[in-house]
């Protein structure tokens, strides 16, 4: 039977569920340029109405992310940022703000930690779960059993070339939420979303009950708009890098990323979910 958990995430969806409003799930990489401004960053953030806040876990082979996330890995890696650091950083967060946070992490830095005590260290310092990108539905188990010991979510990601099968699988894996990739390829801001979009999301409706955040590419309000119907949430994650990458400061990082986040946000409302009405 799949682990039923309630956290802070599950509670944020049914409370945008019943406000008919999609989601936004915001990415910025955790010590970029240095743990201090993403502290800024994700309280600015938070207030300029993101969701949910994936912080990224910079690792120095970013198979799946783009120039601008890789470039921000480098920057937080350049500053010392270590998984310990940003698990700390939520710590101080979790002080500050109830938004969930979810650590968006490669499964090297958190094997090297160990599975026990990432998990139990997450659950210290207020987290609400994690999404490790390279880690698969068949050899998470461990993982898994870990996180959920500790109420935490395991959210996995569902790609155009998932088969029914593997959607399935993936399905019973995740908590929290489903992260569905829009399109191939790494992370990155793009002009439009695919064609295919529609057409994925209704296949991975047909796997899950739990909501389905989709990203890659999700860069400007009128992507969010057109996810209005089809989704949950948004997940916007190398234009607000971007944003980051271009300031001169911290402070006017914060600046930056608030103002963008507001008008994703407005889109967002802006995007009732016609998916109660479908069925």
């Amino acid at each position: 039977m799949k682990t039923v958990i309630t956290t802070r995430i599950a509670r944020r969806f049914e409370e945008l569920r019943r406000a008919g409003e999609l989601g936004l799930v915001a990415y910025i990489t955790a010590g970029d340029p240095t743990l201090e401004a993403s502290e800024r960053i994700v309280l600015a953030l938070a207030e300029a109405g993101a969701d949910v806040i994936e912080l990224g876990v910079p690792f120095s082979d970013p198979l799946a992310d783009g120039p601008v996330i890789q470039r921000a890995s480098e920057r937080a890696l350049h500053s010392g940022t270590t998984l310990r650091g940003v698990l700390d950083l939520v710590g101080r967060l979790r002080t500050k703000t109830e938004v969930p946070f979810v650590l968006f992490s490669y499964y090297n830095p958190v094997l090297q930690m160990g599975l026990e005590k990432f998990a139990a260290a997450a659950a210290e310092v207020g987290a609400d779960g994690a999404l490790i990108t390279d880690i698969t539905p068949e050899e998470a188990g461990d993982y898994r059993a870990a996180m959920h010991a500790r109420e935490l979510d395991t959210v996995f990601l569902a790609a155009p070339t998932s088969t029914e099968a593997r959607l399935k699988l993936i399905a019973e894996a995740s908590t929290g939420f489903l992260y569905v990739i829009s399109r191939t390829g790494v992370t990155g801001a793009q002009n439009a979303l695919a064609e295919e979009l529609p057409a994925l999301v209704r296949r991975v409706r047909g796997a899950t009950s739990l909501p389905i955040a989709v990203g890659f590419g999700i860069s400007h309000p009128g992507h969010v708009s057109l996810l209005g119907g089809l989704a949950d949430a948004a997940v916007v994650g190398s234009a607000l890098v971007a944003e980051i990458e271009k300031a001169q400061s911290a402070e006017a990082a914060a600046t930056a990323i608030a103002a963008k986040a507001r008008m994703l946000k407005e889109a967002a409302r802006r995007g009732i979910s016609r998916r109660e009405s479908s069925r």
